[in-house]
């Protein structure tokens, strides 16, 4: 069977090359267009890179390293919904998933990690919730010994692919349609950030910056760790003083509201992420919504084309800015 690494030696480009004029991606000449079509003619190469890449690597299992959220006594959607679109296009690539929780590795060294996932036949792994404080799984992705997918860390090596969504333009564009359909002037905006130790804190407190810049804003940030009680306890702190309290997740968004309510005051709220929970709430709030779902289900995909040969690279997927309601979410 012709794999996608014939067609990139044909067509004398990179196997990712291939993979991008295959599945439609922009920012590739029409020159290298010709070529890797004219090879995928004469070898006659069925264009479905995932398939052809997993066609030699069905003995791999893939593992799936989630962070539990425990920050909250609520069922953790997000996660929820990871597992959930990781396992069904596991499934439909005929590739086997094990679950590990970062609790259960945490205490050990690289080598005792390296050690057991190869003991499973372990060839791929995706990584959900990575923090700047995971020193051993930074390790064990520049080590390069799995085919690897980080979830919202931007980690691009050979063997590592990244797969999010633009952060900073997300919270950037979410907070603007917040404070623009506002009918009073806003000047001072408290904003919520997540943990300081995250990488999508970092690129969502950019798009605050800007927006705050752009707008000659007042701009003051607290950190609420993506908790609902965090954000609460800030809001009362903080809230009365400002104009708009902009929130880097929809559960602090939601302490950030019922906050307010309590204190008879009406300020505009937005979250990010799109969880369910944000149409119970009885107030709409601007958010950005995430599929969650589709984003694993393509860090599926991307750990098959990994395994295949394809090299790492960075995926952008799409968002929507969304007021959630009731009717909207019920089923």
């Amino acid at each position: 069977m012709v794999s996608i690494k014939d067609v990139a030696k044909q067509a004398g480009v990179a196997i990712s090359t291939v993979s991008k004029v295959v599945n439609g991606y922009p920012n590739v000449s029409e020159a290298t267009k010709k070529k890797v079509n004219a090879a995928i003619e004469e070898l006659n190469f069925v264009p479905n890179a995932v398939a052809s890449a997993l066609s030699s690597k069905q003995s791999a299992r893939v593992a799936l390293i989630i962070n539990l959220n425990q920050q909250t006594q609520a069922i953790d959607e997000i996660d929820m919904q990871y597992l959930s679109g990781a396992i069904r296009q596991a499934r439909e690539l005929n590739l086997d998933v094990q679950t590990v929780f970062f609790s259960m590795i945490q205490d050990k060294t690289l080598e005792e990690i390296t050690r057991d996932l190869r003991s499973q036949n372990i060839g791929g792994v995706i990584i959900y919730g990575l923090s700047k404080d995971d020193k051993v799984l930074h390790r064990l992705i520049q080590s390069q010994n799995f085919k690897t997918v980080v979830i919202d860390s931007p980690m691009v090596n050979p063997n590592t692919s990244s797969v999010w969504i633009d952060q900073e333009r997300a919270q950037y564009e979410v907070a603007k349609v917040t404070l623009e359909s506002n009918p009073t002037a806003v000047n001072n905006v408290l904003y919520l950030a997540g943990k300081r130790n995250g990488y999508v804190t970092d690129e969502r407190t950019k798009g605050m910056r800007r927006l705050a810049e752009e707008k000659g804003l007042k701009l003051t940030i607290h950190y609420g760790e993506f908790s609902e009680l965090r954000a609460r306890e800030l809001t009362f702190r903080y809230g009365r003083n400002s104009d708009a309290i902009v929130c880097a997740s929809d559960l602090m968004a939601i302490g950030a509201m019922k906050a307010l309510t309590e204190m008879n005051v009406y300020h505009p709220v937005c979250g990010f992420d799109g969880i369910t929970l944000m149409g119970y709430v009885g107030k709409q709030m601007n958010t950005v919504r995430q599929d969650f779902n589709h984003v694993s289900a393509e860090a599926v995909k991307e750990v098959a084309l990994l395994l295949g040969g394809m090299e790492g690279r960075n995926v952008v997927l799409d968002y929507q800015i969304v007021r959630l309601k009731y009717l909207d979410i019920i089923c």
